[in-house]
């Protein structure tokens, strides 16, 4: 199995084309956003992980993600990934992350112990 995309998003819509094709409406995709309060503050952005599988691969596994701020884990998730061979699906991912101050997390996305996809998110401060 491969991770296709992996990006921090506000909403995500299922939409049935012609035939058995799907289509995916991602809205609201970011890298940053502004702190709706002064820090400190706990932000749960969401992470879509979009995941295919090969015709001739089993899949089943585990899709775990580290959270990571200044290379120390803030937070983790790991959950069972099952795809349909030759097929494609996607995982939401979300997770409570402290911050104290404003700055950067990367979210370390992997499959049964594979390289990681790395998505950065920034958190900034809040808008006058």
């Amino acid at each position: 199995m491969q991770i296709i995309s992996a990006l921090f998003m506000e909403g995500i819509e299922l939409r049935e084309v012609a035939g058995p094709a799907t289509h995916l409406d991602l809205t609201g995709v970011q890298f940053s956003a502004a702190a709706p309060q002064a820090v400190p503050l706990t932000w749960s952005p969401h992470l879509c992980i979009i995941v295919r599988c090969e015709q001739d691969e089993p899949g089943t596994g585990a899709l775990e993600v580290q959270f990571m701020r200044d290379g120390e884990q803030i937070a983790r998730n790991v959950q069972p990934l099952s795809v349909e061979p030759g097929k494609f699906t996607y995982r939401l991912v979300r997770a409570e992350l402290e911050f104290e101050e404003y700055g950067t997390v990367h979210a370390h996305c992997r499959i049964d112990l594979g390289e990681a996809t790395i998505v950065p998110f920034t958190l900034l401060a809040p808008v006058d």
